[in-house]
């Protein structure tokens, strides 16, 4: 290779990186203005850094079978900044493609107009928002693993004029002097997550925290009818219970015996006639009276979607749900007393079989499977990130070729492309994983087909996939949803990949 060709690599890439950094202040325009949430296939890139803008672009490979560069989507940033668009999550990636097989001659801006035109001209400022009540307080009962995600999300949300709003977090006292402190260490540092992405400061006078500019209360309680929220200028909140404590609709209730609170979810199984929601599935079930839910579990969560995908195409018979699931803070670091069988055992030492209810409880959500799943579970020495194994009988023959196209439709241009993700790397493996926002992740390699048995593996960071699910039911129960685009008939997008 010629120094001049080794030299245009360097060349390409800078100015990719150039291409990238005018990109950011466009992005970052239409969320804080316009909260409007950007995406490149899926891929966040608000608060994203260049490298990671051009790695979302890089993507696209695995999917599309084609690359797509920041030359192709920072036009159509360029021309949305001019179209005063109201809320909406837009995705630039899925745009710039469209565009390409679909322009037919039009100029950017007309395309746009017709694929987002319910938006055009929609933009209203914050100010007018909170004036009409858009705003809706949420709290945060307990301050666990996935109470401090669900913290993190809020607040990252709140910075594009979110309409949901983070008020206040209720815990019992710690005991320590400096508990708030504590409390904020947490939500900090993450030896999972990483680091918090902003700022957080105490104001112990005020018993609250600020992260990124959100005044967050810490409020103490020995119960969940024992706040009066209103006491803090909250009202008609939705509580979100993470405590796991109380599961049944008499437990839950005594969130809705406090002043200010109007909604609870629940962040396990909901026990009794609770409705157990997975988002994408089953929320078209949530109603206006409606006061007491259920988000289900992370593994209810990570193979729903993709039963319901395959049932649909193939219609399973029956089968089995194997998870390997990281090990949770139900566990003990060594051997103890445990109710539970064999949970007793050192869980960073061991791996311990023991039981789940996921496959029982897809049929909640997805009636047409019940009494089709059985499901077991190993818990394995891993802190986060886990693996079910869908092993299923289905009515007619499939091939890997004919599975992976149908997931990776479903993955890009479905109703459940928010729950369901797409991988098709030889070398992935569990930590590549964290943080991922899907409910679950298909892992093409790993498919195995032989006539009507089909076996899938389906990763899912059962921390963070989870607590996106939750805040995408409680967006749902406070009335705030927004459109997303681009509609892309499932037609098109099959004309597309033959």
């Amino acid at each position: 290779m010629s120094h001049e060709q080794i030299n245009q690599h360097l060349s390409n890439w800078t100015e990719r990186e150039s291409t990238a950094e005018a990109m950011i202040p466009l992005i970052g325009r239409l969320y804080r203005k316009n909260n409007v949430v950007t995406s490149v296939y899926g891929r966040a890139i608000i608060n994203q850094s260049v490298i990671d803008i051009i790695r979302a672009h890089r993507f696209v490979r695995q999917v599309e079978d084609s690359e797509l560069s920041v030359h192709d989507t920072l036009p159509v940033l360029e021309a949305m900044d001019k179209l005063e668009l109201g809320q909406a999550h837009v995705d630039i990636g899925k745009l710039a493609v469209k565009f390409k097989h679909e322009g037919d001659g039009r100029s950017l801006e007309d395309f746009l107009k017709e694929e987002i035109g319910p938006v055009v001209g929609q933009y209203r400022a914050e100010s007018e928002r909170n004036a009409n009540g858009d705003t809706k307080d949420v709290v945060l009962y307990g301050f666990g693993r996935i109470g401090r995600l669900l913290a993190r999300i809020l607040i990252e949300k709140a910075g594009g004029g979110s309409n949901l709003r983070l008020r206040a977090i209720v815990v019992r006292q710690g005991g320590a002097e400096n508990d708030l402190e504590k409390r904020a260490s947490l939500l900090r540092r993450d030896s999972v997550h990483g680091p918090f992405n902003g700022s957080i400061t105490v104001d112990e006078e005020n018993s609250a925290l600020i992260a990124n500019g959100n005044f967050i209360k810490v409020i103490y309680s020995s119960g969940p009818d024992k706040v009066d929220y209103t006491d803090y200028g909250i009202k008609n909140a939705t509580i979100i219970d993470n405590t796991g404590i109380w599961r049944d609709e008499e437990g839950l209730g005594l969130h809705l015996k406090s002043k200010g609170a109007s909604r609870v979810i629940l962040t396990a199984p909901g026990k009794g006639n609770i409705k157990n929601i997975v988002y994408g599935i089953n929320n078209d079930t949530i109603t206006e009276d409606d006061r007491i839910l259920s988000a289900a579990s992370c593994t209810t969560n990570a193979i729903t979607p993709v039963l319901k995908a395959i049932h649909d195409e193939f219609t399973i018979v029956d089968g089995h749900v194997e998870t390997v699931h990281s090990y949770t803070n139900d566990q003990n670091l060594i051997d103890n007393y445990h109710k539970g069988s064999r949970r007793g055992r050192s869980a960073p030492l061991n791996m311990v079989i023991t039981e789940t209810g996921a496959a029982k409880a897809v049929s909640k959500a997805l009636p047409e499977l019940k009494g089709k799943l059985s499901g077991n579970a190993i818990r394995v020495p891993t802190p986060n990130v886990s693996m079910a194994i869908l092993n299923l009988n289905l009515e007619r023959d499939v091939t890997v070729e004919s599975a992976n196209e149908y997931l990776r439709e479903m993955a890009l241009h479905s109703e459940l492309q928010k729950q369901i993700d797409f991988v098709n790397s030889p070398e992935v493996v569990s930590t590549d994983f964290v943080g991922s926002r899907h409910a679950g992740v298909v892992d093409a390699q790993a498919t195995i087909a032989n006539g009507k048995r089909l076996i899938l593996y389906v990763w899912y960071d059962n921390e963070f996939g989870y607590s996106a699910q939750v805040i995408r039911c409680v967006n749902q129960m406070a009335g705030v949803t927004y459109p997303i685009f681009p509609k892309r008939s499932r037609e098109w997008a099959q004309a597309l990949a033959d």
